[in-house]
């Protein structure tokens, strides 16, 4: 018997294993891909960075630059607290209307005038009450407006040129207020009155020397008033206000600031 036909045919003639199809690599190729492989990188790189940020970043930031503002140099308003009414006195023309309108403005007080208020109870203008009833008549009425309008909340009280030559005047604004004068030359204060006629005093042949006498007399009366501004016709009038401002704030029983 030839012993090359005698082989194991079982091993010799085992048939090869068929190669894997496409499907079956595309299959194990995904199984060998890492399952953490993220599939939108740049969406999730966006969401984290929106994440890391602070959410309240510009509101904080807002925050932090005002509580560093005043420590930077920034000064913080102070507030005005009027405890007393201020009267402004002097001549006709020295602009205590208009100086008192500004100052009440500043203080957020109100402004308030004896010769508008007695025109107003009066019906009449100060002319008109010169005329028809006199100056003693008028001085009667002006004393009982100032009381009143004293007697009310502090206030800028603006009083006419002749009101604080009445003791009586006096002697109510040192109780219920303080009196400042506005000391203001006498060419200046022709220069703002000569072209007016709504100066009953000054209806004369001759207004300019009038208004010395006036001034003459009026002037020592005035120096007892308890402050005041010496100002002229080069000066404006928050010029004039500021300094008012400033001369008041040394009286902390009047004016007081706060902040």
């Amino acid at each position: 018997m030839d012993r090359r036909s005698t082989a194991q045919p079982g091993k010799a003639g085992q048939a090869e294993p068929a190669p894997p199809s496409r499907a079956n690599e595309r299959k194990d190729e995904r199984k060998d891909e890492p399952k953490d492989k993220p599939k939108d990188a740049p969406r999730d790189a966006q969401k984290a960075g929106q994440k890391d940020a602070p959410k309240d970043a510009p509101r904080d930031a807002h925050k932090d630059a005002q509580k560093a503002g005043p420590r930077d140099g920034h000064k913080v308003a102070q507030k005005a607290v009027l405890h007393r009414a201020v009267v402004l006195v002097g001549m006709m023309g020295s602009g205590k209307t208009a100086i008192g309108k500004a100052l009440a403005q500043r203080l957020d007080v109100p402004f308030l005038d004896s010769d508008a208020a007695i025109e107003t109870a009066a019906q009449a203008s100060i002319a008109e009450i010169f005329a028809r009833d006199g100056e003693a008549f008028f001085r009667d009425r002006e004393a009982e407006v100032i009381a009143r309008l004293l007697s009310g909340p502090p206030a800028i009280v603006s009083t006419g040129g002749g009101a604080f030559m009445a003791e009586r005047n006096r002697r109510v604004i040192s109780a219920l207020g303080l009196s400042l004068w506005l000391d203001v030359d006498l060419d200046t204060l022709w220069d703002r009155v000569r072209h007016k006629d709504t100066r009953p005093l000054l209806r004369t042949p001759h207004p300019r020397q009038t208004l010395e006498q006036i001034y003459a007399v009026r002037v020592p009366i005035y120096r007892l008033a308890d402050l005041s501004i010496r100002t002229d016709a080069r000066a404006a009038i928050e010029e004039t206000t500021t300094r008012v401002m400033a001369s008041l704030t040394a009286r902390a029983d009047v004016l007081e600031l706060t902040g």
